[in-house]
């Protein structure tokens, strides 16, 4: 089992385009795990949609792997779905990671793309199930509520001969999700004591189904920020996830040197996340740079510190 350190994205905070792939560069060349884009098709704020960055990234990328932190299969079509993914990842050569979830019902998007909230879970319980059969056959014959196909097929298949079907949130519905048909989990924005029950539940019932999910495939994420606790991008953050969650941010958020974002990241290994999604507290490409950087040289050597001593133990 061994830990790994990605870099997430949500809102554009790059000066411009080449701003961005600069960053890209830096990331696939300093030995970073992967990238993770959030999904949001509607919003004020600039976003970059999920998968045509993935679809980018393919192109302009050796090394990293890239997914999406979660997206929503509650207003997406699935055959639609599962062809991108299989075709994303037989142009990367095998290194895409496939997330999803159901999408809040709370989401604009879903008003975007013209689809109603209701019935969301149940759609993604079926979208799962067509994706799944796809990408292991080529071809699926569906009947359900939402999905009525008929000897549909897609081809060329993914490169990745199981390809990892990642999903999220934490409810019941949720967790019974995952327990089926995923084969890895990804919290949301939750703190090292809410993953862990959440962990446990998912393995508890994946064994009632006669299934098992490797214990480093799950994983969780937090922000981050080399520097002052004060800094305009940490309390800025701090404040909009307040806002948005109604609790104190302080499980969510890293400021400080390495040690100190170590010391969060250890924590969630604890109560048993191995694959991480960090996300940089930065504005602008400069400091979104520098940012990563520091990521690069100082937290992920405390990163393979750790797995040496994972494997020595």
């Amino acid at each position: 089992m061994t830990v790994g350190a990605g870099i997430g994205i949500a809102n554009f905070t790059f000066d411009d385009a080449d701003g961005f792939w600069e960053w890209v560069a830096l990331c696939d060349n300093g030995g970073v795990d992967s990238i993770w884009q959030s999904d949001r098709l509607v919003s004020a704020d600039p976003a970059l949609e999920c998968m045509t960055v993935m679809a980018a990234l393919a192109g302009a990328t050796k090394h990293l792997k890239f997914g999406m932190n979660v997206a929503s299969l509650g207003w997406r079509d699935a055959v639609l779905m599962a062809k991108t993914c299989a075709t994303i990842d037989y142009l990367s050569n095998g290194r895409l990671l496939p997330a999803f979830g159901v999408g809040s019902a709370r989401s604009r998007d879903f008003v975007g793309a013209g689809k109603p909230t209701k019935g969301r879970g149940k759609r993604t319980n079926e979208a799962i199930q067509i994706m799944a059969e796809l990408w292991r056959t080529g071809q699926s014959n569906f009947s359900g509520d939402y999905y009525q196909l008929d000897d549909v097929k897609i081809s060329p298949m993914p490169v990745q001969k199981h390809l990892p079907l990642w999903l999220g949130g934490s409810s019941a519905a949720a967790i019974d999700r995952t327990a089926r048909w995923a084969t890895g989990w990804q919290a949301g924005i939750e703190a090292p004591q809410e993953i862990a029950p959440v962990i446990s539940s998912i393995k508890a019932r994946a064994a009632e189904f006669d299934r098992h999910i490797d214990d480093d495939h799950f994983g969780a994420g937090f922000a981050f920020r080399f520097g002052e606790a004060d800094h305009p991008a940490v309390t800025g953050y701090s404040k909009l996830l307040s806002e948005r969650l109604g609790k104190d941010p302080a499980g969510f958020i890293a400021a400080g040197d390495a040690t100190s974002i170590m010391a969060l990241l250890e924590k969630f290994h604890a109560a048993g996340a191995h694959k991480f999604v960090l996300r940089p507290m930065a504005t602008g490409t400069e400091d979104m740079l520098q940012q990563t950087q520091l990521m690069v040289t100082k937290l992920l050597p405390l990163v393979s510190q750790l797995n040496a001593a994972s494997r020595t133990a």
